[in-house]
């Protein structure tokens, strides 16, 4: 039975049916009567596996037998939050309405007294348990001319959630914000904070990011699980020969490793998982980053504090005067930065840090642009591993798939063998939340620097002859690793497409 819409929920918490259930009553058991069908079945919208007694309950009150739909708390909750709120909660709504207009100190008091009431903090509390039960990593909160748009970062890809009543922009946010120690009076202007919190037994991290638009405040929320465990690098789902030379590398004694990768690529994982393999007690490790993603013991990290001067420059200079053996930086942000990691690099240190680039042989060139001088690059990298994230296959509902003449043309345009190949796709389900995929998957490109490619960079050498040597030496491109992902049916032909830049195939 198909899972109804956020307008469907919002339509039938003011329907006939709705209205025999007390709020209270539907948000405790989050459930939410929807209409009726053809077959005299009552759908009603679930949100939590209901026992006996309370569908008995629901049939007497109902009069109907009854059709169990599968829906998301949150925006079960919220429909019924946004077409049902109690008469101090309406009445405190509309307070925040007018007080976003304001910045007095009345107003103000108004507003923070709404960002106090019971219904917001349930619906914030809701939004962030609905991510952390749909594995999301970003929650974005848009206030638009409709109501606060709800998306949630699942896989890398967004997705629609909820859009609340207008009347709720200015108390959600402003809630947000005393959360993360903000100044609700500033909404002209960006802000930057964190929230730790602890849902469900888990330990989150939350970075919170608002940004002024047309119609109010939009809220970012990055969320950060410090319970989870650092994955391996073999739990990364590199191919043996890259986690082969990646290995090596990190046991080097000195010199520089890069991942690089757009945001959200998965670069700090990797270094993560590299320095989990050289963690012992022989060996001093030092991290700088912003912020500390994961907690590992055994090592001694430290968090970027830019308005207490703590820059990531600073913080590696005094990170060298502690005898480190090895130093992870958790960004080459600037020319000092870089500067200081390479002379860490020559005086014995191994440096391990993440750059911006879309592929492995343009770290080099980043880093000749930024300043570093040729020479020192040579002498002192020893490798860059470039990375993407490509959305899995949800295994509890993959069938083989069929390219079509499109997608094979396009295959073959790239010069990516078809024959032979396993091609699947999921079909969507409940356990993928019927999308068709389920976590992601890394792809790799790893480029280790020989005498050839080390001549190559100190003579300036363009990019395309880099890239050429490179390949020449067994580097396989981002495209070629991904590929390889869709023909074994772990990934499909669509997530190769768009890691490669394609918009449409053939």
């Amino acid at each position: 039975m198909a899972r109804p819409t956020n307008r469907e929920l919002r339509d039938a918490a003011g329907s006939e049916f709705a209205r025999r259930l007390s709020p209270e009553y539907m948000e405790e058991y989050c459930v939410l009567p929807l209409d009726l069908g053809d077959d005299g079945r009552l759908r009603v919208a679930v949100g939590n596996a209901l026992n006996t007694s309370v569908l008995d309950e629901l049939r007497l009150a109902l009069g109907h037998p009854l059709a169990l739909v599968d829906a998301p708390a949150a925006e079960i909750r919220g429909a019924i939050l946004s077409i049902h709120p109690d008469d101090t909660a309406e009445v405190s709504v509309e307070a925040a309405g007018e007080a976003s207009l304001e910045a007095g100190s009345g107003r103000l008091d108004d507003l923070r007294a709404l960002a106090n009431e019971a219904p917001v903090i349930q619906l914030v509390n809701l939004m962030l348990l609905e991510a952390l039960k749909q594995r999301a990593s970003d929650v974005h909160l848009e206030s638009t001319a409709q109501g606060l748009r709800v998306r949630q970062r699942i896989d890398g890809v967004l997705h629609d959630v909820a859009v609340h009543p207008p009347r709720y922009q200015a108390a959600v946010v402003s809630r947000i914000k005393i959360m993360a120690d903000l100044d609700i009076a500033e909404r002209r202007m960006p802000q930057d904070g964190r929230v730790r919190l602890k849902l469900s037994d888990r330990e989150l991290d939350v970075r919170v990011s608002t940004l002024p638009s047309v119609h109010g405040e939009g809220v970012v929320l990055r969320i950060l699980d410090r319970g989870a465990n650092v994955r391996t690098l073999e739990q990364l789902g590199m191919d043996a020969e890259t986690e082969r030379r990646f290995g090596g590398l990190v046991r080097r004694p000195n010199g520089i490793i890069l991942v690089t990768g757009p945001t959200g690529s998965g670069k700090t994982t990797t270094l993560y998982a590299g320095l989990q393999r050289i963690n012992t007690p022989e060996v001093k490790i030092i991290t700088v980053e912003d912020p500390v993603e994961y907690q590992i013991e055994g090592l001694t990290q430290i968090a970027v504090d830019a308005r207490a001067g703590r820059t990531f420059a600073a913080a590696l200079r005094s990170i060298l005067r502690h005898d480190p053996d090895v130093v992870m930086v958790g960004e080459m942000r600037d020319t000092e930065t870089v500067d200081i990691a390479i002379q860490a690099a020559l005086t014995g240190h191994l440096v391990l840090s993440t750059l911006h680039t879309n592929d492995a042989p343009s770290g080099v060139t980043r880093l000749r642009d930024m300043g570093a001088e040729p020479y020192l690059l040579a002498a002192t990298i020893q490798g860059i591993l470039a990375q993407r994230l490509v959305r899995r296959v949800c295994t509890a509902c993959a069938e083989p798939a069929e390219l079509d003449d499109g997608e094979r043309a396009w295959a073959e345009a790239l010069g990516l063998s078809v024959e032979g190949a396993t091609f699947r796709h999921g079909r969507g389900c409940a356990e993928c939340s019927d999308t068709g995929f389920r976590g992601r998957l890394g792809i790799y490109e790893l480029m280790t620097l020989s005498e050839q490619l080390r001549t190559l960079v100190v003579d300036r050498a363009p990019l395309d002859e880099i890239r050429r040597v490179a390949s020449s030496e067994g580097m396989v491109p981002l495209h070629v690793a991904a590929w390889e992902r869709a023909r074994s049916g772990q990934t499909t032909v669509g997530e190769v497409a768009r890691l490669v830049g394609e918009e449409r195939l053939g």
